[in-house]
């Protein structure tokens, strides 16, 4: 393939200048590494943490999206952190020993990396320490809260246990101790069946060096710190992950940089990236009726969402307009499935799914938008929280820091777990209730007082 080597090449006639090397003249990318002076500066001042996420087009291309962590990082903007943007030519050890090497050559802050942050399934890590042999691997918390969320939905576990471990999750990350760490390693050996737990490793949640990485931040800061991830993930997924052509996925997150960033200038040679490889066969005839019907959603989005809400959901859609499969359907609830699990989605307004998506931000998911774009319908205001209606938020930061409630958190965690223990008291035997009954007759005079006192 021909490509064109621009290694370090530094472009004088943008201010602040840029790093491009071997881009590709076709709309796949061979090698991309990419580094704006600013993100250079970002990682000089703040280069002991290197959090790295990896995202994946329908091609298997892989994106490498390098982030400064820690605590010296005060940075706002889910994309401010970013430091750094690489295509290796393959996933292997040379792949990526270039592409190291390449990011080494331009920061020279590299020798000041203590912590290195990794997602449970890298498996190049020879690679990794041979490159950095004076730092430190890790699972960072995020990525092992993610995969942890991924298990539990796989699973399909029955709803009240599946909602007691991720709100059981949830609390942990934010509050991660090593005796909470140990009350979710001890909660999942009692409600994962025996034969799938090893697959969700939960020896990780023991590894006190893993969240010492992570611990030093308080509640707040550490579901501020989750959210703000999971925005920036979300992000590079619905520009990189849902295109299989290379150029268009980083010319699509450059542009959005450009236009949410303060740092435009060094973004402006990536939208010239060659945009030839658009499919000729697009028809020049009146829209279909699926495309007037996602036109309309996109529309609707735009109307009554807040901008940041609005693209969350643009990215869900941009997914379902990519494949959608809309499995059975019901009076209440019907079952929607796009190229993964199954999920189920309440229609009834405020509409909801069980997906983490729609749990974690309750924002129309894909699966919400799949069942309206099958429907033929728009999404309309009652099918939002209020905290996401245009008008109503004017930052993501104000709706991040106003989602987290300790006092309520801690109230749908002991009702979830309430439900749960009165079912199963419910269907035992009398042999194993009067035990049962028992235990916890035991922990409430021990925790609130004697019999006469406290009435179970």
């Amino acid at each position: 393939m021909a490509l064109t080597m621009l290694n370090g090449l530094l472009i004088k006639d943008l201010s602040p200048p840029m790093l491009l090397h071997q881009v590709s003249k076709t709309p796949q990318l061979d090698t991309f590494n990419f580094q704006s002076c600013f993100m250079q500066g970002v990682f000089a001042h703040f280069p002991e943490i290197l959090f790295i996420h990896r995202t994946y087009n329908p091609r298997g291309k892989v994106l490498y999206t390098f982030l400064v962590d820690g605590p010296r990082v005060q940075l706002e903007g889910h994309l401010a952190r970013v430091v750094y943007f690489a295509i290796p030519a393959k996933e292997d050890a040379e792949g990526l020993a270039q592409m190291f090497q390449v990011f080494k050559k331009f920061n020279p802050a590299w020798e000041r990396v203590c912590t290195i942050l990794v997602d449970p399934h890298f498996l190049p890590l020879p690679t990794l320490a041979m490159e950095f042999p004076t730092a430190e691997v890790l699972l960072s918390a995020f990525h092992i809260c993610k995969f942890l969320q991924g298990k539990f939905y796989q699973l399909s576990l029955e709803q009240p246990v599946e909602r007691v471990l991720l709100t059981s999750l949830q609390s942990t990350m934010c509050s991660a101790t090593a005796g909470n760490l140990r009350k979710l390693y001890i909660l999942l050996s009692n409600c994962i069946p025996p034969a799938q737990l090893p697959e969700l490793h939960s020896h990780w949640l023991l590894n006190d060096r893993i969240w010492l990485a992570h611990r030093w931040r308080s509640r707040a800061e550490s579901s501020h710190y989750f959210q703000s991830l999971e925005v920036t993930t979300r992000v590079l997924s619905q520009f990189f992950g849902t295109t299989p052509f290379e150029k268009q996925g980083m010319a699509s997150l450059f542009r959005y940089m450009q236009q949410n960033s303060g740092d435009k200038a060094s973004f402006n040679l990536c939208l010239s990236l060659p945009n030839n490889h658009a499919p000729s066969d697009a028809s020049p005839e009146s829209p279909k009726l699926e495309q007037v019907v996602e036109s309309r959603i996109q529309h609707s989005l735009n109307a009554i969402c807040t901008g940041p809400a609005a693209q969350l959901c643009l990215g869900e859609l941009a997914v379902v307009q990519k494949s959608m499969h809309l499995i059975g359907s019901g009076s209440e609830k019907m079952n929607i499935q796009i190229l993964e699990d199954t999920h189920k989605v309440q229609p009834q307004p405020p509409a909801s799914c069980s997906c983490y998506f729609n749990q974690a931000f309750h924002l129309p998911c894909r699966h919400i938008l799949a069942m309206l774009n099958a429907r033929q319908q728009v999404l309309q205001p009652n099918m939002l929280p209020a905290q996401w209606t245009a008008g109503c938020a004017t930052s993501l930061d104000g709706i991040l820091g106003s989602k987290w409630s300790e006092t309520l958190d801690k109230h749908l965690a002991v009702t979830l777990l309430t439900e749960e223990v009165g079912r199963l008291l419910q269907h035992c035997s009398q042999e194993e209730f009067e035990r049962r009954y028992g235990t916890l007759r035991e922990l409430a005079d021990s925790w609130i007082g004697p019999y006469e006192q406290v009435q179970l």
